[in-house]
């Protein structure tokens, strides 16, 4: 096991597949929160917590201000796609103080700034129509984002394969059983794949008395 602190680019080595592999489905986000922009480069980081109330983007735009470098701003907006979160501009700003990226349960505007500046976003859509600025919430609380409870360091890694949040609890055992896996992965071929593939799914089959 290693004994360093596991960091944000430890994690982005790790494909999503990976760690949904390790952890299962309760620290995997609804698929509908996905990257807005092709080839987006692998996200990883520590989570910075924001709560929005639907319709409301004040503490998202707070929280640009607070979150320190490195960080992936994650949002809990109750899945709202009425109203958007954020956008061209503060994509931008939260690029040029070294945010690593936004999850959002929620929705953006501007997405064509997005995209040309390269800002990694993640989230369920896109939407013309901003949302107010009145709902004051504390920052740094554990959230809900996609069906996944977030707490302020858990380590977030999301691609086009989907988003994974590793508690922070447990990041070093996660890092060390994923590089293992992919370690194995690496020296297996397609052909030894195949066949512990068919031994293990006819087994499975005669257990429930399946015969072709």
């Amino acid at each position: 096991m290693t004994d360093a602190t596991p960091t944000a680019a430890d994690f982005a080595a790790l494909p999503p597949t990976t760690l949904a592999d390790l952890l299962g489905r309760a620290q995997v986000m609804d698929p509908a929160i996905r990257p807005l922009h092709a080839r987006m480069p692998r996200l990883a980081g520590p989570a910075f917590t924001v709560n929005c109330p639907p319709g409301d983007n004040l503490m998202l735009h707070a929280a640009i201000h607070r979150a320190p470098a490195g960080s992936v701003v994650v949002v809990d907006a109750g899945g709202d796609t009425d109203f958007a979160l954020a956008g061209g501009n503060v994509c931008a700003v939260a690029q040029r103080r070294g945010i690593a990226g936004f999850v959002l349960d929620g929705v953006v505007r501007d997405l064509a700034e997005i995209r040309a500046m390269g800002f990694p976003v993640l989230a369920r859509g896109v939407i013309p129509i901003p949302g107010t600025k009145q709902a004051v919430r504390p920052l740094g609380q554990s959230i809900t984002c996609g069906g996944v409870t977030v707490h302020p360091g858990d380590l977030v890694v999301a691609d086009e394969e989907g988003i994974v949040v590793t508690p922070h609890a447990r990041a070093t055992e996660i890092l060390t059983a994923a590089r293992a896996k992919l370690a194995k992965e690496a020296t297996e071929s397609l052909d030894s794949w195949e066949a512990a593939h068919r031994t293990r799914i006819d087994a499975l089959l005669a257990e429930g008395g399946f015969t072709d």
